[in-house]
């Protein structure tokens, strides 16, 4: 299959009418846009496993899988989250309308198709999902590694660092992840509660950070440091006691002196006395300081 050009925009057209197919492509094409071409849901599934679009033209009525069922199994797809997906159908009815948009759909457009109508909406959709992209890759840069899950423990976005470490391509792992966070949300966790997920290759732990409309829960994804390995490397770096080095891992991982407190079994002032002592061996000022340190030594190893 021949890689499409970066620099266009690239739509899947999915559709079984040719006629509709030919007078859309034509249109799209004109406007500059790559034009792929999938005359069946399967078809569009098997393209989608190599190639994500920028956008989506779905015809609702098809034989075999409809465009419903074909939206639902594109949006299982990681890489489809921020791919806006249209309905194209002869159907304006309010159910078929609500099909669309529960299945994942961002919009719809009756036929006949008027395609400068179409390339309208498109223009909107586009400009909406790439402002979106762009925040999450902010989020990354900034070193944020959020998502959002729905009660189901399903994923709803999620930074695109994210994204690779959580499912790193297995379609198991996405399973697993959603069983686990389904599971651990029954359980209502509060601000900072977090969860280890031990069926990645490389330990991560889930930390709760707050539920949006309630529908929609933000989390932060954290890598764990193998605790032993890791304190040993800042004792031995810094000259650290075993439990100012316990300190110091924590304070690598955003936690405060309350919550260090509580893992590691003392006081929030017992905590501070370790760090004032962490500090003057660092010869830095504040915990901010002290954790970049940190970090850059546990890079290293």
């Amino acid at each position: 299959m021949n890689t499409p050009d970066p620099r266009k925009t690239v739509v899947m057209v999915v559709d079984d009418a040719i006629d509709s197919i030919r007078m859309i492509s034509d249109a799209l094409e004109t406007a500059g846009m790559t034009v792929l071409v999938a005359l069946e849901g399967n078809q569009a599934l098997t393209i989608s496993m190599n190639i994500t679009p920028d956008i989506v033209l779905m015809d609702a009525i098809m034989p075999n899988m409809d465009g419903f069922e074909t939206c639902r199994q594109l949006k299982q797809n990681p890489q489809f989250i921020d791919t806006p997906i249209i309905f194209m159908t002869g159907l304006s009815d309010t159910e078929h309308v609500v099909m669309g948009l529960n299945s994942g759909g961002v919009d719809y457009v009756t036929k006949p198709i008027n395609t400068a109508e179409v390339l309208a909406r498109m223009q909107v959709h586009l400009t909406n999902a790439r402002m979106t992209r762009s925040a999450r890759q902010a989020l990354d840069t900034a070193g944020q590694n959020l998502f959002a899950v729905d009660h189901g423990g399903e994923v709803l976005w999620a930074t695109p660092q994210v994204l690779q470490r959580l499912t790193d391509g297995d379609t198991n792992h996405q399973q697993q992840l959603s069983l686990n966070l389904k599971e651990w949300l029954t359980h209502n966790p509060e601000n900072g509660h977090s969860l280890t997920l031990e069926f990645l290759a490389e330990p991560h732990s889930v930390e709760f950070l707050t539920l949006v409309d309630n529908r929609e829960y933000l989390l932060r994804l954290h890598e764990v440091q193998q605790s032993g390995s890791a304190t040993a490397a800042l004792r031995e770096r810094f000259g650290l006691t075993g439990r100012e080095s316990d300190v110091l891992l924590w304070i690598a991982n955003g936690k405060t002196n309350r919550e260090i407190g509580q893992i590691l079994d003392m006081s929030p002032r017992t905590v501070n006395k370790h760090l004032e002592q962490v500090f003057r061996k660092l010869g830095v000022e504040n915990r901010t300081s002290a954790a970049a340190l940190a970090i850059k030594c546990l890079a290293r190893g």
